[in-house]
C-alpha cells in the first residue's frame, strides 16, 4: 500500500498518542474488486515526541504506523519501511526524509532521531505499508454477489456467526492470530475450534477459546484496565 503524510509532524509540537493521518495514493484490489481506495485514510500514532533541549540535545519523534480504513469501514492492521539516508538537521529534510533510517512497526517506535535539533517530517513524505497478517474478507461487504451454486457443486463449508460486542467499544479483534475487525462486529467462522482474543489499548488482553458447531454465537467481553506498573 503506497501511503503519503497528510499534513507535517514536529517534535517541537507533537503529543504522545497523537493520531498522524496519511492518504492512500494507489488502490488496492482483490481479485479485481478495489477493497481500499485512494484517498482512504490510514493512521499512525505518535508514541515518543521530545522538542530539542538546551546544550544541543536533540528533540525525539517516535511514530507508529497502526491500521488503514478498507472500503467496508474495517480496520487493516499495518506494518511499514521507509529508508533514507542524509544529513542530520531539519534544514536537509525539506521535501523529502533524508536522515538516518525510518522503520514502521506496529506497536513500536519507528521515525527518526536527529543530533540537536526539533524533527520535522514534512507533509508528503511517502511510505510503503503492508497488511500485518493475513485478514478474512467478506467480499461481499464490498458488493460482490456470492456465486449461484449449482447442484453439482460441492456444498461450502459450514459457518457459524459470532457477534462480538466490548466495553469499552472499538476494540481489536483477532481470530487465530489474524485481526479480523472491531468490537462490535459480527464474524462468519467456520466450524471447529478458534481462539478469539480482543485487545485495546490500556486495557488487558481478553481471550476465549471457542468451539463453534453452529447457529449465532454471542459474546458480551467486559475489557479490564490495566493496572500501572509498581
Amino acid at each position: 500500500m503506497k501511503l503519503r503524510l497528510s499534513q507535517s509532524i514536529s517534535s517541537a509540537d507533537a503529543k504522545v498518542g497523537q493520531e498522524v493521518p496519511f492518504e492512500v495514493i494507489e488502490e488496492v484490489k482483490v481479485d479485481d474488486v478495489v477493497i481500499l481506495p485512494k484517498g482512504a485514510t490510514a493512521i499512525a500514532n505518535v508514541t515518543e515526541a521530545e522538542h530539542k533541549k538546551s546544550m544541543g540535545r536533540a528533540g525525539k519523534l517516535n511514530v507508529s504506523i497502526s491500521y488503514a480504513r478498507l472500503a467496508d469501514n474495517e480496520k487493516v492492521a499495518l506494518r511499514a519501511v521507509k529508508e533514507a539516508k542524509g544529513g542530520g538537521h531539519v534544514g536537509a529534510m525539506t521535501g523529502a526524509i533524508v536522515a538516518t533510517s525510518i522503520v514502521f512497526f506496529p506497536a513500536a517506535p519507528l521515525f527518526l532521531f536527529i543530533h540537536g535539533k526539533d524533527i520535522t517530517i514534512p507533509q508528503g513524505t511517502e511510505i510503503t505499508a503492508f497488511a500485518d497478517g493475513d485478514m478474512h474478507l467478506d467480499m461481499a461487504h464490498f458488493g460482490v454477489a456470492a456465486p449461484t451454486l449449482q447442484s453439482s457443486v460441492p456444498a461450502a463449508p459450514a459457518q457459524a456467526s459470532l457477534n462480538i460486542d466490548s466495553t469499552p467499544a472499538g476494540a481489536d479483534i483477532e481470530v487465530d492470530g489474524s485481526f479480523v475487525g472491531s468490537t462490535p462486529s459480527t464474524i462468519n467462522l467456520p466450524f471447529g475450534s478458534h481462539q478469539v482474543v480482543v485487545k485495546k489499548k490500556g486495557f488487558a488482553d481478553w481471550t476465549k477459546t471457542l468451539n463453534v458447531t453452529g447457529g449465532s454465537v454471542h459474546l458480551s467481553v467486559g475489557l479490564e484496565a490495566q493496572q500501572p506498573a509498581q
